[in-house]
């Protein structure tokens, strides 16, 4: 754009203030919120059409000219919050010019960052005074926001930040939104850059790569261009980082913002959200949003010249992270799977070379494996020993116990300490309890109750000839049931845990095989029981029991084989991740 070229764009938000233990502002001195204009109600805002429109009485203006705006629409609306920003600098929070009220008392003003700005109460026209006289390269930013209210209990209704007309300065031609098209791809990874892709030698074109890019440059290497992509749902960041742990990172943030990108640098400090988004030390900034994809490219010196708190030089080993997640007014919401890691510490400056990364964590890969082992190998075949084959091997013993009660007695043991192993993971690597995963802590918690329970009981069940003996086999059975049926549960929701998200729905469709699979079986030993073994009684011929035991050998090996391949194809899924 030219040095005289100035435009504004205009954005819209409705919100409305309800009775809940939020911060409301009834009087619509709203100023904590002047930068996010976001309202404190306590629900996240709109994400539907708004039912309103803004309108200026131009489209062209003349420097120090008053901008007549109008907010109208389709129903009431409680109160407004109207500003004007930079729109050069989409993470800017600074005000430009100042309002005069047409009806004040109706409106009132608001002073942001020493700025007059209209605000709250029912709203229709307020008249803009634009700043920009003798101030070139500018492109003033205007954002638009009123409140809507439909009182409902415990029901928020608020847009923030919508689209509006763009207003140019007379003279000049359109500005172009995006600097310039920028598109990258993976060539000279490892030869001219560094790169880390997820999936390995995946092409940054496509919405499913998640891609960045580091380069020196030349000659006096005292910058670094970094290139980001990934899908175009919100934003796409990286972070460096001491350690494999989040928080106290270096966070660079490629933010979607309606049809326009920002990028900015942030420091997290914990979980949180990042803090304090700045660009300062960004430059050269390009960006590209289409087809799916969103891409950044911006340089950074390698030593800033004020050196600010959380922003790390480049000339130092870190851990790469690389995340992605939805994104609402510009604003970056929590990732949408885990970050990606890389597999050791890198120095940006350093050799290229291409790296890789996981997004599992080791001690969650350990977590999903143990318990896909006890519930899809140990338990399983234990169980199902338990229902079919107690009358088979009747001359044989193990250790002086029949051979089926040694052999599921011993399943079950491993099964029940590779569970209890396997839960006291997540424990420690989240070092509490996990507010975010759903149900599928609980119904693990469940699990590991329910097999605890079953050696208690049975070390108190009553000998095989006491009258009582029937109340053990029915708990025991039934306890056993509900237990593998919760397991079960819990691995198909634990699939799609952040921690250790797997492809999808490929996982998903290997446990339903596994249960397709499983549930054949049991039905082929019911029939085969119902019509060759009806009863497990000595008077049995042995020429039946022989064939029969022989059959079910066939079908218990079978049966072991399938559920050792499709385990084989999850624990492979793990490892990948």
């Amino acid at each position: 754009m030219s040095s005289l070229g100035l435009c504004c764009l205009l954005f819209i938000s409705v919100s409305v203030c309800y009775w809940v233990p939020a911060h409301c502002y009834a009087d619509g001195k709203v100023t904590k919120v002047c930068g996010s204009m976001e309202p404190h109600h306590g629900a996240p805002g709109q994400t539907t059409a708004s039912p309103y429109h803004l309108a200026t009485n131009t489209t062209t203006f003349n420097p120090g000219d008053h901008i007549k705006v109008v907010l109208s629409g389709t129903s009431y609306f409680e109160g407004f919050l109207l500003e004007a920003r930079d729109a050069a600098n989409q993470s800017s929070v600074s005000t430009i010019g100042t309002f005069t009220l047409t009806n004040p008392n109706r409106t009132q003003l608001l002073t942001c960052n020493k700025q007059q700005w209209g605000t709250h109460k029912d709203y229709v026209p307020i008249v803009h005074h634009n700043p920009c006289k003798n101030i070139t390269q500018t492109i003033c930013l205007f954002f638009i926001r009123m409140k809507h209210v439909t009182v409902v209990a415990h029901y928020s209704v608020f847009w923030v930040k919508l689209p509006g007309p763009i207003i140019y300065r007379h003279g000049t031609t359109t500005p172009s939104i995006l600097p310039g098209p920028v598109r990258f791809n993976s060539d000279g990874c490892g030869e001219s850059k560094s790169c880390l892709l997820d999936p390995p030698g995946c092409d940054p074109q496509d919405s499913h790569c998640f891609f960045l890019s580091m380069t020196t440059d030349r000659p006096d290497k005292m910058s670094v261009t970094f290139e980001l992509s990934g899908p175009a749902e919100g934003y796409v960041a990286f972070a460096l980082s001491w350690d494999t742990w989040m928080g106290n990172d270096d966070v660079y943030m490629c933010v979607k913002d309606g049809d326009r990108v920002s990028v900015s640098a942030a420091f997290v400090s914990g979980r949180t959200h990042p803090d304090d988004q700045t660009q300062s030390g960004i430059s050269s900034v390009l960006w590209r949003l289409a087809d799916g994809v969103i891409q950044c490219r911006f340089s950074r010196p390698v030593k800033l010249a004020d050196q600010e708190p959380g922003r790390y030089d480049l000339d130092q080993e870190y851990f790469l992270f690389l995340a992605s997640g939805h994104a609402q007014y510009g604003k970056v919401r929590k990732h949408s799977q885990q970050p990606l890691v890389s597999s050791h510490r890198k120095r940006v400056t350093g050799p290229p070379q291409v790296l890789t990364g996981s997004r599992g964590p080791t001690i969650m890969k350990m977590h999903g494996a143990l318990m896909l082992i006890a519930w899809m190998l140990t338990g399983s075949v234990g169980t199902f020993i338990a229902s079919f084959y107690k009358c088979d091997w009747p001359n044989q013993t193990l250790l002086g116990q029949k051979v089926w009660f040694q052999v599921h007695r011993g399943l079950m043991m491993l099964t029940v300490t590779l569970t209890v192993v396997a839960f006291c993971l997540p424990f420690l690597y989240r070092k509490g309890w996990s507010k975010h995963a759903g149900v599928h802590p609980y119904l693990g918690c469940c699990v590991v109750a329910l097999s605890l329970l079953q050696p208690v009981l049975a070390v108190f069940r009553p000998h095989p000839d006491s009258h009582r003996r029937f109340i053990f086999n029915w708990a025991h059975w039934g306890l056993g049931s509900v237990t593998e049926t919760v397991a079960v549960a819990a691995m198909f929701l634990g699939t799609r845990q952040s921690s250790l998200l797997l492809p999808q729905p490929w996982a998903t469709h290997i446990l339903i095989a596994y249960v397709t699979w499983l549930a054949s079986f049991r039905l082929l030993l019911l029939i085969h029981k119902r019509f060759y073994l009806k009863k497990c009684r000595e008077t049995f011929m042995k020429l039946i029991v022989n064939s029969g035991s022989f059959v079910k050998s066939i079908i218990l090996a079978v049966l072991a084989l399938g559920n050792t391949g499709l385990l084989v194809a999850l624990l492979s899924s793990i490892v990948e991740i």
